[in-house]
């Protein structure tokens, strides 16, 4: 991983450790931006190159967890990993189940800050490389006509091609044609990558909206079953 290109913004109101940390940081070859509250960090711009934020929990003005929350309400989904003196059991379980990297307790190894920094930016990757994955699917899918994001979305649920043509009111024909024409458009070779292009491009219902779309297709047209087998 090229860490010279990584950014890891330290912030904490503690000075001494700011600085103390940010100095390890520098020498191991990251980029190093410091900030002794949330709001320096909100003037900063984050949308630049590969990143990660080291985040207090105690700080005045925002807290930590009230900058996570911000930030992830404003769609910053850049790792966060809190370091803090005054860690206890609610505040790092609610900082993990709200998407931190990791909360370690002050003071903090040397070997463990900087494990936790890469793994931190190990993930930053992952998800740039999945968002890159998405858009280039996103751009295929936007390639089907109307018609066949309609069969496609009924492909991706299970639907048999007799249950497609009924509901469309098309022939079995023509949607065995749409069929081949949505898996040549997104490039895929069988249903199943079909069903995963689907999952990554969150056009799957819940199952609770699928069910209900089932029962209301079984009240008003009780020859159809709601099958959930791949045709």
């Amino acid at each position: 991983m090229g860490k010279v290109a990584s950014t890891v913004h330290v912030v904490d109101d503690d000075r001494s450790f700011r600085s103390a940390t940010g100095e390890l940081l520098g020498v191991c070859g990251y980029k190093v931006v410091l900030h002794e509250s949330a709001k320096q960090l909100l003037e900063t711009s984050l949308a630049e190159g590969p990143a990660c934020i080291l985040l207090d929990v105690r700080m005045a003005g925002l807290s930590g967890p009230q900058l996570q929350d911000y930030l992830s309400r404003q769609g910053c989904r850049l790792p966060i990993v809190f370091i803090s003196a005054h860690g206890d059991i609610p505040t790092t379980v609610k900082a993990i189940k709200a998407g931190a990297e990791d909360f370690l307790t002050k003071p903090v190894i040397k070997e463990k800050l900087l494990e936790v920094v890469e793994q931190a930016l190990e993930r930053y990757y992952a998800m740039a490389e999945e968002d890159g994955q998405r858009s280039t699917l996103r751009s295929l899918f936007a390639q089907l006509t109307p018609r066949e994001s309609e069969v496609f979305s009924l492909l991706v649920r299970g639907k048999p091609h007799k249950q497609i043509a009924y509901e469309l009111g098309i022939s079995e024909r023509t949607v065995k044609l749409h069929r081949h024409q949505v898996v040549q458009k997104l490039r895929v070779r069988s249903l199943a990558e079909l069903a995963v292009i689907a999952e990554r491009l969150r056009l799957l219902p819940s199952t609770r909206d699928d069910e209900r779309t089932g029962k209301n297709i079984q009240e008003t047209r009780p020859g159809i079953t709601n099958s959930v087998r791949i045709s």
